[in-house]
């Protein structure tokens, strides 16, 4: 008892978990920052190629084995026929879309432009400017799974 009293004590409960909408944004900025990180190392010519672990059974012995493996990440940029870069947003497969009128992608000169637009996508989310458009994707993907 002598060594336990040394510890400091106190009643304490775990914090409720964290609301759906929070774990949506945070999940959409941790793919916006896949993104930055692609452009930044396409922009300095190095390439960006994170990593996973991938679990896998060997079918001769039966065994599972954990390695690691490239994480493949598709860009969200293309360069359009006029020579400027379009950049939308997705959440899961699906395209976001950026306001009331239906925009769904962000026109930018270079791609300095678009890591830019990327910085501003990620503060735009975590304020919760793009919750609307997060919730009507993730509950169409929620409606059309079960069909």
């Amino acid at each position: 008892m002598a060594l336990l009293n040394a510890l400091q004590m106190v009643t304490s409960q775990k914090t409720l978990k964290a609301s759906p909408i929070v774990n949506k944004r945070n999940k959409l900025v941790a793919r916006i920052h896949e993104q930055l990180e692609l452009c930044e190392a396409n922009q300095s010519g190095q390439l960006y190629a994170p990593k996973k672990l991938r679990t896998y059974v060997n079918h001769q012995t039966g065994e599972r084995k954990t390695i690691e493996a490239v994480k493949r990440i598709r860009k969200w940029y293309w360069t359009a026929p006029d020579g400027e870069i379009h950049l939308c947003v997705k959440y899961g497969s699906k395209i976001l879309p950026l306001s009331s009128d239906g925009s769904n992608a962000i026109v930018c000169a270079n791609i300095a432009a678009v890591i830019e637009a990327l910085k501003t996508l990620k503060l735009a989310v975590l304020d919760g400017e793009l919750d609307t458009a997060i919730t009507a994707v993730s509950r169409y993907t929620k409606d059309n799974f079960f069909k």
